[in-house]
């Protein structure tokens, strides 16, 4: 299995749908592969035209280290050269922050992850999570 497109999208539209029902600022997602590459993103009305890169390198993250945002905000807090030696070593494409949020089947395999930014990282995240929800998969926040 793999999140292919259709799920992409019910992944993005969830996020964005759940953004806007808390009174989240506008979002943007991306949903990327088990491989890091883009299947499909989306930036609300009014989200800044920056959004890409920050949602990209969130998930980026997630998925190149097979650990959330959060984990990763921990593991940079414990180890901060370890961090940036990662980010050296993926060209300065990780964002080690919550809102990368990597997506698992019911198995537990990774098929990829969700970055979304544009409110607090705690509210992309919890975004992320009910998009990947409404997708039947499972997120790692």
């Amino acid at each position: 299995m793999e999140i292919g497109i259709e799920r992409a999208r019910t992944i993005i539209a969830a996020a964005l749908a759940a953004g806007q029902a808390a009174g989240m600022k506008p979002l943007s997602v991306v949903v990327l592969d088990a491989g890091g590459h883009p299947v499909a993103f989306e930036r609300a009305d009014g989200a800044s035209p920056g959004r890409f890169e920050i949602a990209r390198g969130k998930a980026y993250g997630a998925v190149m280290l097979g650990m959330g945002g959060r984990a990763q905000a921990e593991r940079a807090a414990q180890g901060p050269a370890f961090m940036a030696a990662v980010n050296g070593a993926f060209g300065g494409r990780v964002i080690p922050v919550p809102g990368g949020v990597l997506v698992r089947d019911a198995n537990g395999r990774v098929l990829g992850a969700v970055g979304v930014t544009g409110d607090t990282s705690d509210n992309d995240a919890e975004a992320a999570l009910a998009g990947i929800a409404a997708a039947g998969l499972h997120g790692e926040a």
